[in-house]
């Protein structure tokens, strides 16, 4: 993550390299990065994005709900830097839409509106001590 502007944006990049285990070691000239890992790098972006108010949560966890309007242009390939652009576009209720932007040299790999939704983890009630 290189960029994060709270409530706003996050941008960050992903090395492609052929030592992963979805390059078969086959030639790696002809091996692409899959569009889901694509989607999923999107979504791990969104929650630097979040992190302020995860914290805010005080334990909160933060889940990947949805991926919409999701178009799939071009192949990130071992060698290639994907770049990754995720902005906020609305904040209701602990459900948050963004929108992100994966690109390769200035080429668009895909793109997608993505649902994360932030669940505040419940407050242990403290057990009432006893006194005799």
């Amino acid at each position: 993550i290189q960029v994060v502007e709270p409530g706003r944006q996050a941008i960050g990049s992903k090395r492609v390299t052929a030592g992963e285990w979805w390059c078969d070691g086959g030639n790696p000239a002809m091996a692409t990065l899959p569009h889901s890992l694509v989607i999923e790098a999107l979504a791990q972006t969104t929650c630097a994005l979040l992190q302020d108010r995860i914290d805010a949560a005080r334990g909160g966890s933060a889940y990947f709900a949805a991926a919409d309007r999701v178009r799939l242009r071009h192949a990130a390939r071992p060698g290639e830097t994907l770049q990754l652009a995720v902005t906020l576009r609305s904040w209701r209720r602990g459900i948050c839409r963004t929108h992100g932007v994966a690109s390769v040299d200035g080429r668009v790999v895909a793109s997608a509106t993505l649902t994360t939704i932030l669940r505040v983890a419940p407050e242990r009630p403290v057990p009432a001590s006893r006194s005799r």
